[in-house]
């Protein structure tokens, strides 16, 4: 082979590399759609077998968790049970949604050691921190509490090949000053080490854009639930793309946000009951969105 030949097919061989290098990290590919499982919350804990049996039917191939406590576990399902029907159904678990109260008000750590042995065994990436009580987060020094806290437990994940995410509600857009406690958490979390579930529904109907967070905070939003805004009451949810929320559009900035996975969620006004709901969510976001 000449050396000019050399040159070109080694140029092909890093073009193809490069290439392939984006495509397989990207880690929600275009015909995954992941399914945050309490959605189906009414039905998931008298038969759990049988719900994600109809989450695999419905077109989800991923899948956050909810619903773990030290005591009674998963719907009283251990973790090794759990991942095993998960398994069995083709699902893959990426999240977990796993609550931290006692962490957060007095430090105990015996729920983010059990979160992240649990997620371990379930081949999760993330713990994610779903929600803060009132009286953790009422004034700008409590969100820097609760962001070295943040900080601590992602550490602790780090150590154990797992990522710590916080999910927002509207709470955390309160104004403190100058700034929010979003903002707060934003700027005083280790990036390194903290990572940020986007719920864009919460942040619309508090009167924000998501691009506007994900350009003065690129690379941060790891994952997102996607819901949709009832068009006659804000208050409730709807189906994915019957609703006022533009996600195609917001879909566009993914890369800016720094998403990795999104999940689906419902929690209200299902129509024409929970499993259709999902089914119709999932059906619009792979004809419209990921087309």
């Amino acid at each position: 082979m000449r050396k000019s030949q050399k040159s070109i097919s080694g140029i092909v061989l890093i073009a193809i590399l490069f290439f392939t290098g984006i495509f397989t990290s990207n880690a929600q590919t275009k015909k995954d759609v992941g399914l945050q499982l309490y959605s189906l919350r009414e039905l998931l804990p008298k038969d759990v077998k049988g719900t994600l049996e109809k989450v695999s039917q419905a077109g989800y191939t991923q899948v956050e968790l909810y619903g773990f406590n030290i005591k009674d576990q998963f719907w009283g399902l251990t973790p090794v049970e759990l991942r095993k029907i998960l398994d069995e159904y083709h699902l893959k678990p990426i999240s977990g949604h796993f609550n931290m109260t006692p962490y957060f008000e007095t430090g105990d750590e015996a729920e983010l050691k059990a979160a992240i042995d649990a997620a371990k065994i379930l081949g999760l990436k993330y713990v994610t921190i779903p929600w803060l009580e009132s009286d953790v987060r009422n004034s700008a020094a409590d969100y820097i509490s609760v962001a070295k806290k943040l900080n601590y437990a992602g550490k602790r994940c780090k150590e154990a090949g797992l990522r710590l995410a916080y999910h927002n509600h509207d709470f955390e857009f309160i104004r403190y000053g100058n700034e929010t406690g979003m903002d707060i958490l934003l700027k005083n979390t280790d990036k390194a080490l903290v990572d940020f579930e986007m719920d864009i529904y919460w942040v619309i109907r508090s009167g924000l854009q998501p691009y506007a967070l994900f350009k003065a905070n690129p690379g941060r939003f790891a994952m997102w639930h996607i819901k949709d805004m009832d068009k006659s009451d804000p208050h409730l949810n709807t189906e994915i793309g019957a609703g006022t929320i533009d996600y195609k559009a917001i879909f566009k900035h993914a890369k800016l946000s720094g998403m990795k996975y999104f999940f689906v969620e419902h929690e209200s006004n299902y129509k024409p009951d929970m499993i259709g709901s999902i089914q119709q969510s999932n059906r619009f976001i792979k004809q419209q969105i990921l087309k």
